[in-house]
């Protein structure tokens, strides 16, 4: 395994664990969720370059458009709970209720 691939393979694995552990704030786990998708996609991107291929894919594009909606989607839903909830911290919720 080479050192770009180790580091790939830890910015997704410290991001993750970070997802797992703190859930305190919506907010944490939502940077955390957008550092799992920055670590792909930039492994993805890497990945022509590493396997020596002349063409460029369009899955990068593709899953930073993706990452894009949902960081906005994220976003607006931590403002919608802050509003209605009154604070983001994920305790607070209850997904039984309507």
């Amino acid at each position: 395994m080479s050192a770009l691939q180790l580091s790939f393979f830890s910015a997704f694995t410290l991001s993750s664990l970070g997802l797992a552990f703190h859930r305190t704030h919506l907010i944490s786990a939502l940077l955390c969720l957008e550092s799992m998708m920055l670590s792909m996609y930039v492994a993805l991107s890497m990945w022509p370059i590493q396997t020596q291929t002349a063409s460029a894919t369009l899955l990068p594009l593709l899953m930073l458009a993706f990452s894009a909606c949902e960081a906005a989607t994220g976003l607006a839903l931590l403002v919608a709970s802050t509003r209605t909830h009154g604070s983001d911290h994920l305790h607070n919720f209850n997904l039984l209720q309507c």
